[in-house]
């Protein structure tokens, strides 16, 4: 296993300059939004907003007005998100047994209604960046703004949304349309940690498809509310494997809650909560409080926020039916997709078993617990990237990199879990790693490793010569090279041959 730690040097950012059109959106039908070019032919919505390319990573800076911030984002990775569509699309037909048009008119039907006008400004600023990139490139493409919708509410239409309606149209509900288990956690503070203030990891978790394009750093700086540095996925407005810091202090972070049940047409969507959580909270209340208001279930997961300013750390338990907090100033939490709280596990995730212990969720929590006991009192950011690349199977006791590791390699692993609905050696498992502690996180900095976070390089070519019944992923999955450990800061800028500005 490799570990270490490649820095960013700290480099001269460009000069900000914010376009000040206001744009509005009401209706369910999408305005046409005017785009206004400067003399030079580029799109004054772009002013201030960059991106570049480092360590595996695609960092890209937006700000502005909601429709400027979706505008800069749809305009300058075109490419990217429809690129990442292609995979969706996909996995709705194999995996979902759904035709892609399923998610688009749920998208249209289902969240569009519940989504506050900021948030339509910003979905709908994605599509007309998309357009007018295609217009200027002469390259026009078919994406629209329901395929930007379905794409954000994809980890709630397929995991909870669709096991619903496929209840009640009476069909089979297939292997993938179910609350998976993604990530794997911790934060810790107080007498934890080495310095006796707050650190954070994380790992996303989720097919290799998916993970290869999971890799963008996004710095945005809103019209309103706070500054925000997080990790995420081409044409998604939130983090959506949910790492990130915001200017208030906050540290945020979560796994899902396997096999959770339940989903709330009238709600929220989860996509919207949590950019607002993470955009407006300026405290572990505050983000407890908009996570639940209109909690529609969609996307359930234990959330760890930690409040910089007083050192404090919480773990939210976010089910449909209930949300408990518990918030302590010393100690540790950590989270690998199971349920802690009685009464979530009795009434969100009932099929949930915490005593199967070949289950992954509970044997990634038996590895978590002991390495926080072992290190306790040291967990620094260098334990953190340890952490992120263990390969312990507290089940078979030996170090074996599978689907029950931290570090996952389920491509490897010849047992599936059978809960996830999983085929064996299928190409998932952990395809990022995100941390940072209370000092970074004053900087608005983090570091992450794109691709496994243990270094190990998944090569498309060799696995689907040993493995053709994954064949119909060929269009989609390349290989998935780990990066160095990278550190990222808002207004982050690469030196000039590195940056894409793309206008």
């Amino acid at each position: 296993m490799r570990v270490g730690r490649v820095g960013l040097a700290v480099v001269a950012a460009f000069g900000l300059v914010t376009a000040c059109s206001a744009i509005g959106a009401q209706d369910a039908a999408p305005p046409n939004h005017p785009t206004e070019t400067s003399s030079v032919g580029t799109p004054k919505e772009l002013q201030g907003a960059y991106t570049f390319k480092q360590g595996g990573w695609t960092y890209v800076h937006l700000e502005g007005t909601p429709h400027e911030i979706g505008f800069q984002h749809g305009y300058l990775l075109k490419d990217e998100i429809e690129d990442n569509l292609k995979v969706y699309r996909l996995e709705a037909v194999h995996d979902d047994q759904r035709d892609w048009s399923f998610f688009r008119e749920a998208g249209k039907t289902v969240l569009w209604p519940h989504i506050e006008p900021q948030y339509r400004q910003e979905l709908e600023g994605i599509a007309d960046g998309l357009k007018a990139k295609g217009a200027a490139s002469g390259a026009e493409g078919s994406v629209d703004l329901w395929d930007i919708v379905a794409l954000n509410g994809d980890e709630e239409l397929t995991g909870y949304y669709l096991p619903m309606v496929n209840a009640k149209e009476g069909k089979a509900n297939p292997a993938a349309a179910t609350a998976p288990e993604k990530c794997s956690a911790f934060i810790a503070t107080g007498s934890a940690t080495k310095d006796g203030k707050i650190v954070m990891a994380h790992s996303n978790w989720s097919t290799y498809a998916e993970g290869e394009r999971w890799t963008m750093v996004f710095d945005i700086e809103p019209e309103h509310g706070q500054r925000m540095l997080m990790d995420g996925t081409p044409g998604v407005i939130t983090s959506q494997d949910d790492f990130g810091i915001n200017a208030s202090g906050l540290m945020i972070t979560e796994t899902t809650l396997s096999q959770a049940v339940g989903f709330d047409v009238k709600g929220i969507p989860e996509f919207v909560r949590s950019r607002k959580a993470m955009q407006y909270a300026t405290s572990i209340a505050e983000y407890a409080a908009i996570m639940r208001k209109g909690n529609n279930g969609g996307y359930a997961n234990s959330w760890m926020i930690g409040d910089r300013k007083t050192g404090e750390i919480a773990y939210l338990e976010l089910g449909l039916h209930h949300t408990p907090l518990t918030v302590k100033k010393d100690g540790y939490f950590v989270s690998a997709n199971f349920t802690v709280d009685p009464l979530v596990l009795r009434d969100d995730t009932p099929e949930f078993n915490p005593k199967d212990m070949r289950k992954s969720g509970n044997a990634r929590r038996v590895t978590e617990e002991a390495f926080v006991h072992k290190h306790y009192g040291q967990l620094d950011t260098a334990l953190a990237e340890a952490y992120l690349s263990d390969h312990w199977d507290s089940f078979e006791k030996k170090t074996d990199a599978d689907t029950r590791s931290l570090c996952g390699h389920e491509d490897l692993s010849a047992e599936a879990d059978k809960s996830w609905g999983n085929m064996p050696y299928s190409p998932q498992g952990s395809v990022t790693g995100e941390l940072t502690d209370a000092a970074m996180a004053e900087k608005m900095s983090m570091v992450v490793r794109a691709g496994h976070p243990c270094g190990e390089d998944f090569l498309a070519g060799p696995f689907f010569a040993t493995h053709p019944e994954f064949d119909w992923e060929r269009p989609i999955l390349h290989d998935m090279k780990a990066g160095p450990w990278t550190a990222f800061h808002t207004g982050e800028a690469a030196s000039n041959d590195l940056v894409e500005a793309r206008r």
